[in-house]
């Protein structure tokens, strides 16, 4: 018995030698983001975010052939290590197998992949006055898989009876709407954030990201989403990536473990923004107001991200980066522009475009003044001498002037004269023709809804948005006359499209069960948005307009070297003639045209009737 215990003492104390290395190597990297780059980059030095267990008691290292290890930066939390590193253009496509040693052993090793950038990726094409976009709100448009409602690890499960709450809406869906977005005249997609948004309640919107490098598992899988990437481009359709720069979800693991104390802002006190954009600009504000507009909380389950810290910026123009090359993405929508750090603005729409020359940006600036908005355009010469290089804006002016002249009444001059003055101020703007104009979008009520369910003015206000200067964008269900009945309320302005869902009475793309108004609008709106993809006097003309008078007309003109499009709303409840002495600068007073909205040839001799409540759209003949 005493010798046997001696072998056995003997075998344990082997075996606990043998396994000893395997504690050690317990310890794991929970995170290495981003996970892989690209050969032939133009932003080159990357700085991996490390993220495991005392992961500061490991340093990194490794030998690849073009690549250098810059350096290796240590943060409060020993949790995190940043790791730069420089790839060099000449890099061989392959993989880094970066060692993280302790005492000159290796206890991890993590793959960091250098791939191949798909070709022409830098010149990548982006949205333009050429395009037209259709915004989505992914879990509200089609349920194509009904398996996914509910997945692991996510907190909110599928109720479609809560305005609030999880339809099961997902990428499959929108894959198999393609052919109907197409038919429509779409050349373009927006979809809402499609980030995880791991939080307990109200996730299905998406601004609320768990996860900056993974698709929400109930929408499906960054493999999906590429796939509908791909699909898309084979209808002649982009993919444009919703980004959200200023704040995140609460349930975030570097907000439960922060790598710094200044990773957020107001961390401790939550404080809410102040929502003063004036603060920005105004040379009075207090420090302390100013700071209280960018840093403050937009929601207290969204804390604000604090982009001054380096390691967070080089985190999020990574990101942003990647998403690009990874799915092959054709522009960004930049959400709650001007509430992150103005200077980090300027630098992250540098390094977009400087790595996209075309690329095109839309950042929501949701303001009435439009010497507010125009500050962030590229090319804006301010008075503080800030610069940023944001190519796009979204027109938030426009819309609620359509919405007045659609619905006032004035005895002494047409209300058409709130859109005729607010165009008079895109001098503001050092491009005007680049700005992203909407009837409506997923944050404000639904078109119809505002237009006081006015058929009518509501054709006027398509036919305006289909030949105004901009890039339009329009909502999923604008076609069909959506309406939320009580405003303000998200969960009807996002309401689900009809057929997306199996079971729906109502079907957008065979037109079961459709009135015969939502029938008239889809044909009316896909009429008009198929002939604007040839109107090139839409895409790069000028605009004249003419001042309103008190008939209740709006007369402007589109035109190019190619084409000259003359577009005449009368709001007026009777026929209204006009005079074409009136329009001499641009136009005689006989000539031929099509008329696009009821497709008919015309012959126009000094004056035009025109029938009251009418568009018309008229393709000059030369």
């Amino acid at each position: 018995m005493i010798n046997l215990k001696i072998v056995n003492s003997k075998h344990w104390l082997s075996s606990l030698l043998f396994v000893f290395p395997y504690f050690i190597q317990a310890q794991t990297i929970e995170r290495m983001e981003p996970a892989n780059w690209w050969v032939g980059m133009h932003l080159n030095k990357i700085t991996l975010l490390v993220y495991g267990k005392d992961i500061q008691n490991l340093q990194p290292s490794f030998q690849y052939k073009g690549v250098t290890l810059l350096k290796t930066d240590k943060v409060e939390n020993p949790n995190y290590l940043f790791v730069t590193l420089n790839i060099s253009p000449k890099a061989p496509v392959g993989t880094v197998k970066i060692a993280f040693k302790k005492n000159n052993s290796t206890l991890i090793t993590k793959d960091f992949p250098l791939l191949e950038r798909e070709k022409n990726s830098a010149t990548r094409a982006s949205f333009s006055q050429k395009d037209a976009i259709l915004l989505v709100v992914p879990d509200r448009f089609a349920n194509g898989d009904p398996t996914n409602d509910n997945t692991p690890n996510t907190f909110e499960k599928f109720n479609r009876s809560d305005e609030s709450g999880r339809h099961g809406g997902d990428i499959q869906g929108i894959i198999n709407h393609l052919d109907y977005i197409k038919s429509l005249g779409y050349t373009q997609i927006w979809n809402t954030p499609l980030l995880e948004n791991n939080m307990y309640k109200y996730s299905y919107h998406g601004y609320a990201a768990t996860d900056f490098y993974k698709i929400d598992s109930r929408f499906g899988t960054n493999e999906q989403f590429k796939t509908l990437v791909q699909e898309a481009k084979k209808r002649d359709i982009g993919l444009i990536w919703d980004v959200v720069l200023n704040h995140c979800g609460s349930e975030y693991y570097f907000v439960k473990d922060p790598p710094t104390k200044d990773w957020l802002n107001y961390p401790t006190t939550q404080k809410r923004s102040n929502h003063l954009k004036s603060t920005m600009y105004d040379p009075y504000a207090s420090d302390e107001d100013k700071r209280g507009y960018k840093d403050g909380w937009f929601d207290v389950t969204m804390p604000d991200l604090n982009q001054r810290n380096p390691f967070f910026a080089s985190f999020l123009i990574q990101n942003t980066i990647w998403w690009v090359e990874y799915a092959g993405l054709s522009g960004f929508r930049e959400d709650t522009y001007s509430y992150a750090d103005k200077d980090f603005l300027a630098k992250w729409t540098k390094a977009i475009v400087d790595e996209y020359p075309n690329f095109n940006i839309a950042g929501e600036e949701m303001t009435l003044i439009p010497e507010i908005a125009a500050y962030w355009q590229k090319g804006k010469v301010n008075a503080d001498g800030f610069q940023c290089y944001l190519p796009t804006l979204m027109d938030f002016l426009l819309t609620e002037n359509a919405v007045k002249s659609l619905t006032t009444q004035n005895s002494w001059a047409s209300p058409w004269r709130e859109v005729y003055q607010g165009l008079g101020q895109d001098y503001h703007f050092p491009n005007p023709n680049n700005l992203l104009i909407f009837p409506d979008n997923h944050d404000i009520d639904r078109f119809y809804s505002r237009l006081n369910k006015d058929f009518e003015h509501w054709k006027l206000g398509i036919a305006l948005y289909m030949t105004m200067r901009g890039i339009p964008q329009f909502y999923y269900g604008t076609e069909l006359l959506f309406t939320n009945a009580q405003s303000g309320n998200d969960g009807q302005r996002r309401a689900d499209f009809y057929g997306g869902w199996s079971g729906d009475t109502k079907n957008a793309i065979t037109g079961e069960n459709l009135t015969p108004q939502e029938q008239e609008a889809q044909k009316y709106f896909t009429q008009l948005l198929n002939w604007r993809k040839t109107a090139t006097a839409v895409h790069t003309g000028k605009l004249r307009h003419f001042a309103p008078e008190k008939n209740d007309v709006y007369v402007y003109f589109r035109y190019n070297d190619q084409q000259k499009i003359m577009v005449i709303l009368n709001k007026n409840s009777k026929a209204s003639m006009l005079d074409m002495e009136a329009y001499k600068e641009l136009i005689s007073n006989t000539f031929k045209a099509k008329d696009i909205v009821s497709n008919k040839e015309i012959i126009v001799n000094k004056t035009l009737e025109i029938a009251p409540k009418t568009a018309m759209i008229l393709e000059i003949k030369n």
